[in-house]
């Protein structure tokens, strides 16, 4: 069946017989390759049940949305728990150009490749927010012939979990300025009368401030309250992306073995966030304000995870979505859980640079999971290395410069110090690293050979070129073979440090062994803040360093593998219900703003219906 794309890109053709893996699946017969939509909407979607079934998920477990994704319900875990476990592998990355390196894609690739290999493969990735895939990044699907599909579906509402995850929040904060409005305006007497007991919440302690799923520079720093006295009383406030929420990192983290056992971790997580500090200098809970109950009745149906498929038909669980630079940036224990007993490989992706998502992945996600990996699968560009190695600025929406799309070995070689200090990161867990080095077209031969031999002096077990983005599971094939590989070498996973260590002991050392810091400075809010969060029992937690995504350091300005730097912890918030401490460096902000020409611009509909322009 052939599929028309445009006169001028030919077509793509699709042979529904051909069982999955197989290289004929796709015939490409173009160049250059039609834009991802184009891609996307040619496919021939298979229906989620035949997913399902493949991957043996009994039918009753499936909760359709349409015919071509659902939600798993998390008892299907009662069925498959005596099943043995597959190989789990993180894909992480150098640190980026703010074009991204392909990592998403990579996981795809990967994933399709096993499948070419004979393996049963899942991927296991976050769902995007709506604030990036309509202001500078696009949609966040894969690309090319490695997507998850369908793509708009994979990028806009998806089964709504972001909006249940909104609307959870937003639910709280309006009961933390209820109950601190209607205390004000009552004796003691009185709310005893109402059953209550007086919190007496400091206004200006609350720290819950509301969401959007949008990028909205303006409602970073807001006043609410302005009304006179029937809106309360004038503070300031503001908002964050949907995202950044602890209410989505909660989602990320919680853990069961069938859905009663997830959802009464959830409504235990969810009743332990901290909103704010009394008058007395208590901390107030969700379960103080008694909003916990309800929050978690708007998030109940977010447990199950989302059941996908990529162009290849393999599948994919698309599940929770926190910020990598500001939340610990993977996709949940939930699903990998599932997808560990139906797969023989598991593929995760964890967000950004491994300076960032892979060492929350294994510091925070692996704790909470009990997860042990069996090996990382580190992406790498010959772009992004000439830009650690002073290549020119790159912006997006403008054409490259001719120093990354002509040969420049001294340019790439002076870039080589970010991937090796990756590659490093990788071994400081233990894990056998292999380098897929995401090919482009103007990539030459020479400078593939340099980088790859760069990677396996460093210590990686394998570094093979990967074309995934062009020739989808074809293009992936030596990349799969050297992961399988690398699952069977020994690996000695260990965490960066011990959890009963203080919490200033935790950050000095992701900064100096991590980032390559030399010292570790915290302004006065942000000594008190550790002080604080000790004194209440929680310095326990694990760090999760919200930081610049753009450097190893908290500069987005320093590239390569800037050391001797120092940190300054500016300030220090508490995550207690999901259950980390987060210092933020640098100008590091919660709300992202949009640009010029936001991607935004470019989507709309056309005459049948069909959303066009989605990246």
């Amino acid at each position: 069946m052939c599929l028309s794309l445009d006169s001028s890109l030919h077509f793509v053709q699709y042979l529904p017989s051909a069982p999955v893996g197989r290289a004929d699946k796709w015939s490409i017969m173009t160049t250059p390759v039609p834009s991802d939509l184009k891609i996307a909407q040619a496919a021939d979607v298979r229906p989620i049940t035949e997913i399902a079934d493949r991957i043996g998920i009994d039918r009753r477990h499936l909760i359709p949305f349409g015919h071509d994704k659902a939600k798993v319900h998390l008892d299907v875990l009662r069925d498959i728990s005596n099943r043995p476990r597959g190989k789990y592998i993180d894909v992480t990355a150098i640190t980026p150009t703010p074009l991204g390196e392909g990592k998403t894609t990579t996981v795809v690739g990967l994933v399709q490749g096993l499948g070419m290999l004979g393996h049963e493969a899942i991927a296991t990735i976050r769902q995007p927010s709506l604030g990036p895939t309509f202001g500078i990044k696009g949609g966040a699907a894969g690309g090319g012939f490695s997507q998850i599909i369908p793509m708009e579906d994979f990028n806009l509402h998806l089964t709504g979990d972001n909006h249940a995850i909104t609307a959870a929040h937003n639910l709280a904060a309006a009961a933390v300025e209820a109950r601190w409005y209607h205390e004000a305006q009552s004796s003691d007497e009185q709310l005893e009368r109402r059953g209550l007991e007086r919190i007496a919440i400091d206004p200006y302690s609350i720290q819950w401030r509301r969401v959007a799923d949008v990028n909205d520079r303006a409602l970073r720093n807001i006043m609410v309250g302005m009304g006179g006295k029937p809106d309360g009383k004038p503070r300031e406030a503001g908002f964050d992306i949907t995202v950044a929420s602890e209410l989505m990192a909660i989602l990320a983290l919680v853990d069961g073995d069938d859905y009663a056992s997830a959802l009464a971790n959830l409504r235990e997580r969810v009743g332990s966030v901290v909103v704010g500090y009394s008058k007395q200098g208590d901390p107030v809970s969700l379960d103080d304000i008694e909003v916990a109950g309800a929050a978690t009745v708007l998030m109940k149906d977010t447990l199950h995870p989302n059941l996908m498929q990529t162009l290849e038909g393999q599948a994919a669980f698309v599940h929770a979505g926190p910020f990598a630079n500001i939340a610990p940036g993977n996709s949940s224990i939930l699903a990998d859980h599932v997808a560990l007993h139906l797969g023989d490989y598991v593929v995760t992706e964890s967000g950004f640079g491994a300076d960032i998502g892979m060492e929350k992945f294994f510091d925070i996600k692996c704790r909470a999971s009990g997860l042990v990996p069996d090996a990382v699968v580190l992406v790498a560009t010959i772009r992004a290395l000439k830009m650690h190695g002073g290549g020119p600025r790159v912006i997006p929406g403008r054409k490259l410069d001719p120093a990354y799309t002509k040969e420049n070995l001294d340019l790439l070689e002076a870039g080589l110090p970010n991937l090796l200090a990756h590659i490093r990161n990788a071994d400081l867990f233990g894990m056998p690293v292999v380098v897929a080095i995401n090919a482009f077209s103007d990539d030459t031969p020479a400078e593939v050979e340099l980088v790859r031999r760069a990677a396996l002096e460093a210590g990686a077990v394998a570094a093979e070129v990967t074309t995934h983005w062009e020739n989808g599971g074809a293009g992936a094939i030596d990349l799969a073979k050297a992961v399988v590989q690398a699952c069977e070498e020994p690996a000695s996973f260990e965490y960066l440090y011990p959890l009963d260590i203080p919490i200033r002991d935790k950050i000095e050392i992701i900064a100096k062994q991590v980032y390559g810091a030399a010292d570790v400075k915290y302004d006065g809010l942000a000594e008190r803040q550790i002080v604080q969060f000790e004194h209440h029992g929680w310095g326990g937690l694990p760090i999760c360093v919200a930081k610049t995504h753009l450097s190893i350091s908290q500069d987005p300005e320093l590239k390569g593998a800037p050391t001797g730097h120092v940190v300054r912890v500016r300030e220090v918030r508490a995550s207690v219900g999901a259950g980390f401490i987060y210092p933020l460096l640098g100008t590091m902000r919660t709300m992202p703003g949009l640009g010029m020409t936001p991607a935004y611009m470019n989507v709309d509909v056309d005459e049948d219906g069909k959303v066009v322009g989605l990246f």
